[in-house]
């Protein structure tokens, strides 16, 4: 088996974990929101580095069995709403007012559409029509539209499209520079609800633009340097396949699904009932629960609070990281939403930040080593971090240093506090999962506040989410909206989905024959079983239904390993303190280098662990076990002798 390389690319850092069989790497570089293709680039040449022992990006592509790939640059562009400007043909009585008027969408319409709609009747006659149509694509073309999206409503709606679709390819072939691109709702989800089916399609028109040009120009990129097999991009449903075969609407919230997918391999391997999981970024906190080995999913996932006709995972994202900005507001600290993101990053980077936040109050507290923080690749200054903490929080305040460092922290910690308890209720039996590269570094705390006694920081945390990417297979899913329920219409709809399951999955590279496949037949957002994929003996029905077909390839994954059930694990002994300001005083606590710790491992706070890629301050009152695996278990020391 050659390399396994799994990318998670954030606002303020690109991470990287390379699976080599049994070895895992992992690596880190600033994000680069410029040209995202560059920090992908660099650090897979600092990979090659921790292979080969020299920088060789060829020789690491060229090993390379699959990239699998996940970005926040989606979700980053409709929050920004940073994207074309869209015009929407409406067919047959669906209107721009039901459209604005879907819950939650008024204003996301007011910014991606506006007044750019125009109603069509498709009944008309030809000639009619094609008149009509084509002064609709020039009114919007004149209202500045970028893009279109053709939209019509009820069971008829493919074959409304495809007219409108043959119309406009007359008038307005793809070869002319003229041309707008145009999407049409039926070819990209088969939902029956048109207002999900239409803001799905509207989302996608929104982010193909920034998407397409940015990964293709990867892509294009990897293939120069002999990469083996094509790109895959991870998808907010658990699955991946290559570039042209993936819809932009698809990688929406991609980065944070690849950290739910590691939360239940790790919630199975450890049998864990329920883990809250908190991914801390630079930029954003990402909240996840998994129940019963089950990621919490909305069949129809919301997209800035509107209905779309994906599933997507219940992750609920924050504006609090460790990049994010802590400025004054009405007397008190207020942390977020807006980050500094990398470039100019925290004071203490040296980029000249000139904005504090928790990066610079943990620098200036002592939590953050300037000689090994960012596996030594990034050099803090502290002058600067201490700098702004004085003119914008001491100065303005008329406080200490000390109390600024204290109530920046608090400010901080409440509000991922708030964020875990707007999404879960966690119970003595929960089990915080710490991860991100700032999730460890206040974990107890944050696990005090909501009274949960085990946090668990996976070696692997500060590339968790890119770890998490590596559980993904190369998938495909196609539906087809059946007038009827009846076996003859089942039979014949399942022999469509499979003939485009076959090329989907041809273009990847595999045969339909080496694929996992399955059918489900969903009425009235009911899932009615399939008898071994066959066609159900059904009496003929009204209404409408879907058959949904998905196609499976394996792709080799990395196994867990590690107990906390092993009791030969040896005490951690520190060979040297870390003056910090922790609980209103300066002291030297302990310091545990976790590369240098022979194995198995045990200790009690408070004490200061410290990994190539984060730190975790682990509090007065817990103690700590680090199993074989490298994953760390944190246990109140009350609820540590219970067990």
């Amino acid at each position: 088996m050659g390399l396994l390389i799994n990318i998670d690319t954030g606002g303020t850092l690109t991470d990287f974990c390379i699976i080599d069989g049994d070895r895992v790497l992992r690596t880190k570089t600033l994000t680069t929101p410029f040209d995202l293709s560059r920090c992908l680039i660099d650090g897979l040449k600092k990979a090659s580095f921790e292979l080969f022992g020299a920088e060789d990006l060829r020789r690491l592509l060229v090993a390379t069995d699959h990239i699998r790939y996940s970005t926040t640059q989606g979700t980053n562009a409709l929050v920004e709403r940073k994207g074309p400007r869209l015009g929407v043909i409406c067919l047959d009585g669906l209107t721009a007012e039901a459209l604005r008027l879907a819950p939650d969408s008024q204003d996301l319409y007011a910014k991606l559409i506006g007044d750019r709609c125009v109603a069509l009747d498709s009944a008309e006659e030809e000639a009619a029509l094609e008149y009509a149509a084509v002064a609709a694509v020039n009114r919007l073309a004149v209202a500045g539209a970028t893009r279109l999206i053709v939209a019509g409503p009820g069971k008829n709606r493919g074959k409304d499209e495809r007219r409108i679709k043959a119309i406009l390819l007359r008038k307005f072939p793809p070869h002319l520079l003229g041309a707008l691109p145009v999407l049409y709702s039926h070819e990209l989800v088969a939902d029956q609800d048109d207002h999900r089916r239409v803001w799905t399609a509207i989302f996608n028109a929104f982010l193909h633009p920034g998407m397409e040009r940015f990964l293709y120009s990867t892509e294009h990129r990897l293939q120069a340097d002999k990469i083996r097999a094509p790109l895959l991009i991870f998808r907010n449903d658990g699955g991946a396949s290559r570039v042209a075969r993936t819809a932009a609407v698809q990688t929406y919230s991609s980065g944070p699904r690849g950290g739910a997918e590691g939360l239940r391999a790790l919630a199975g391997h450890y049998q864990l009932a329920e883990l809250v999981g908190m991914d801390i970024g630079g930029t954003t906190t990402d909240v996840t629960i998994i129940e019963n080995g089950t990621i919490r999913t909305h069949q129809h996932g919301r997209i800035e609070g509107v209905a779309t006709s994906l599933p997507l995972c219940d992750v609920v994202s924050v504006g609090v990281g460790g990049s994010s900005i802590i400025r004054i507001v009405d007397g008190a600290l207020a942390v977020g939403p807006d980050s500094a993101g990398s470039a100019p990053g925290p004071a203490c980077f040296g980029y000249g930040g000139t904005d504090p936040t928790i990066t610079d109050a943990l620098a200036v507290m002592g939590l953050l080593d300037p000689a090994t923080y960012f596996g030594g690749g990034l050099k803090l200054d502290f002058a600067a971090a201490r700098s702004v903490i004085d003119s914008q929080i001491m100065k303005p305040l008329g406080i200490s240093e000390e109390t600024a460092l204290a109530t920046m922290e608090s400010a901080w910690v409440g509000k991922v506090v708030d964020a875990i308890r707007h999404v879960a209720r966690p119970g003595k039996d929960s089990v915080l999962v710490a991860f991100g590269g700032a999730g460890p570094i206040l974990a107890t705390r944050i696990a005090a506040e909501l009274k949960i006694e085990r946090v668990l920081i996976p070696g692997l945390a500060a590339v968790f989410s890119a770890f998490g990417v590596g559980f993904s297979d190369i998938e495909h899913e196609f539906a087809q909206t059946l007038d009827e329920v009846s076996e003859s219409a089942i039979a014949a709809a399942r022999a469509d989905l499979v003939e485009r399951a076959s090329r989907a999955m041809f273009a990847e590279g595999v045969s339909l024959r080496d694929c996992t496949v399955d059918l489900r037949l969903i009425a009235d957002d009911q899932e009615l079983q399939l008898v071994n994929g066959q066609a159900p003996k059904c009496s003929d029905r009204g209404g409408l239904a879907t058959l949904k077909l998905r196609a499976v390839r394996a792709v080799p994954r990395v196994q867990l390993t590690g107990s906390f059930e092993d009791s030969n694990s040896s005490a951690a002994t520190p060979h040297e303190t870390r003056r910090t300001y922790v609980d209103g005083s300066w002291s030297d606590l302990p310091l545990v280098r976790l590369a240098e710790l022979p194995g198995a491992a045990r200790g009690a706070g408070p004490i200061v662990l410290e990994d190539a890629y984060f730190t975790a301050l682990v509090d007065a009152g817990w103690a700590f076990q680090r199993n074989l695996a490298g994953d760390l278990l944190l246990r109140r020391k009350n609820e540590a002798k219970g067990r």
